[in-house]
This record gives C-alpha cells, sequence and structure tokens, in this order.
C-alpha cells in the first residue's frame, strides 16, 4: 500500500517550524522526530479554518459530544 503524500502546505510548515531548527545525527532520529512533530503538535493543536478555527482535537471532541447528544435524543423519542 502507498504511503499517504502530506500536503505541501504541511511539508513546507514542517520545515519552517521544525527540521530547520533541529540537528539530526541520523536518518531514523530525523524519522523519529519528525513523526513526533507531526502527531503531538500539528495533528493536535493547528487550528483549521475548515473546522472552524478549532484545533482538530477540539473539533473532534465537539462532534462526539455533539452526537452523543444527538443519540441520546433519538432513544428518548423512541422510548
Amino acid at each position: 500500500m502507498a504511503a499517504l503524500a502530506m500536503d505541501p502546505l504541511v511539508v513546507g510548515e514542517l520545515e519552517v517550524e521544525f527540521v530547520h531548527r533541529q540537528r539530526f545525527r541520523t536518518r531514523a532520529e530525523a524519522r523519529l522526530k519528525i513523526a513526533t512533530w507531526v502527531a503531538d503538535f500539528y495533528n493536535v493543536k493547528r487550528r483549521n479554518s475548515a473546522n472552524d478555527g478549532l484545533s482538530p482535537v477540539t473539533f473532534e471532541r465537539q462532534m462526539i459530544e455533539k452526537r452523543q447528544a444527538s443519540s441520546a435524543l433519538l432513544r428518548a423519542a423512541v422510548a
């Protein structure tokens, strides 16, 4: 299976915000630190205009709460 390609804007931000500020001793170290940056910072904290300016974690939390409330209303209406 082919790896998913990263958005060029993400790659640019990764380079500016992280890679150019680091010194890596090995490729393995670079891979690990870059993967950690993507998982811990970029995917969690970066706000997104498609999510009404919310971070992915906040957006997902709100979506889960809305789904749970909707399910509770549906169960109450059926009962």
